[in-house]
């Protein structure tokens, strides 16, 4: 009987009360910190310890060679070819290529090389890099993007023009004919213009006119003189001088020897 009621009143190891006994107390003063003196604030911001700044490597000091890059062989070449092609060609005309197929392409080949006029491919940096120090400089402008040069020793300009209405990929941004820049209205003016031949000819037609028309005008104050001559001396011969030469006549003699 007693251990069974000293097992129950007495505590288990590990077991907690239900009811705990707390504390209620003052709370513990705690200590503010007292703010700086000025004086010390001063003193302090004086003697603080400023470490030097770290030297730069010398790597940072060495002064920077860009290096330079040569051109390939490849691009050399290409460049002579574009000088010899500006030499011998009287129109040159840029093209900007928007997607044009292969098939299309060809055709406009095909069509081109009816007027020998040739398509060139070049790449933008080789042929920038001759226009920059050549008297064509001012064709730098057209060459961005994916451009076509259009070639011929004779312009052919009317003949191009025709060709590319069937090819709306292909848009002309302007040409060097005669070693003349020309814009799209430019080169459309141009086309419109006669031919050499036609020139030609007409300019002999009026040369030919103006002289024939100064042998006529040097030549008519002669012929009418002699012609009244010749009629004055028959008259004369017939005995009838007085009565069909006129005053008129006579008056229009005078004025032919004068």
């Amino acid at each position: 009987m007693a251990a069974t009621l000293c097992g129950r009143l007495l505590p288990k190891a590990g077991w907690v009360p239900l009811t705990q006994s707390v504390r209620h107390g003052s709370k513990a003063v705690t200590r503010h910190r007292r703010p700086v003196h000025f004086l010390k604030q001063k003193l302090l911001a004086v003697t603080e310890y400023i470490p030097p700044t770290p030297a730069a490597p010398p790597a940072a000091l060495a002064p920077r060679f860009r290096k330079i890059e040569e051109e390939s062989t490849m691009a050399v070449l290409l460049r002579k070819d574009i000088e010899t092609l500006f030499k011998e060609s009287k129109m040159i005309a840029v093209v900007q290529n928007n997607a044009i197929s292969a098939e299309d392409l060809l055709q406009l080949k095909h069509k081109l090389k009816r007027h020998n006029i040739s398509i060139k491919f070049f790449p933008n940096q080789v042929t920038r890099s001759f226009l920059n120090n050549s008297i064509y400089s001012n064709m730098l402008p057209l060459f961005v993007g994916q451009t076509v040069i259009f070639v011929s020793k004779e312009p052919k300009v009317k003949e191009m023009l025709q060709a590319l209405r069937h090819s709306p990929q292909m848009v002309l941004l302007g040409a060097c004919i005669e070693n003349t820049l020309l814009s799209y209205q430019g080169i459309v003016k141009y086309s419109k213009l006669p031919s050499m031949t036609i020139v030609q000819g007409e300019l002999v037609g009026g040369l030919t006119m103006m002289t024939s028309q100064t042998v006529s005008m040097l030549r008519h104050h002669p012929a009418h003189l002699s012609a009244l001559l010749q009629q004055y001396v028959k008259q004369q011969g017939s005995g009838d001088a007085t009565n069909a030469v006129t005053n008129k006549d006579a008056s229009t003699i005078q004025e032919a020897a004068a």
